[in-house]
């Protein structure tokens, strides 16, 4: 009876109150410290959403919001492996013509690995605008329109992805230069 009587709002700011310090613990033992605020962003706006699904008991709640975190951590962890999968398949669909030489298989090799490492290097939104233009193929309005901006927000934002993705790759590519050839 007493959850008719409050109002939604006031529930939530006592739950959340009541619950953060808990939450943000529970995800700190589970991700990296990077992300675990907004774990528990996600978390407490799903909390909000479900507020009405919430059990009364202060124990069975913190359980409950405990179960949305974990969910908010599967999906952070579900989000990583298929930008680690893109990685893999954007460095695969790279084409660099080559001969059945050993020299040549490692030159591709090396420059696969260099190009996976400087994707993981962009910036998530850097990430999207590319594999967007290149692993969809779509042009820059389709483009735009997925990411709900102008074509020529996209536009700018594709060309500083890769003008972003070009300096990892020069990084990548002085760092493995060996010494004899640096002269």
């Amino acid at each position: 009876m007493e959850r008719l009587q409050r109002p939604r709002e006031e529930r939530f700011r006592a739950l959340y109150a009541d619950a953060y310090a808990a939450v943000l613990r529970f995800v700190q033992r589970r991700v990296h410290a990077s992300y675990a605020e907004d774990v528990v962003a996600d978390a407490f706006l799903v909390a909000w959403r479900r507020l009405d699904d919430a059990p009364d008991r202060a124990d069975d709640l913190r359980a409950w919001l405990f179960g949305i975190a974990r969910h908010c951590l599967l999906n952070l962890h579900r989000g990583q492996e298929r930008r680690d999968a893109l990685a893999v398949r954007l460095a695969e669909t790279t084409l660099v013509p080559f001969s059945e030489g050993v020299d040549d298989h490692a030159r591709v090799t090396d420059q696969r690995l260099d190009l996976a490492a400087a994707w993981r290097r962009l910036s998530a939104a850097e990430q999207e605008v590319l594999a967007l233009t290149w692993l969809e193929d779509l042009a820059s309005p389709q483009g735009a329109r997925v990411l709900g901006i102008t074509p020529t927000a996209y536009r700018l934002r594709l060309l500083r992805a890769r003008r972003a993705l070009r300096r990892h790759l020069d990084t990548a590519e002085a760092s493995s230069t060996p010494i004899g050839t640096q002269l």
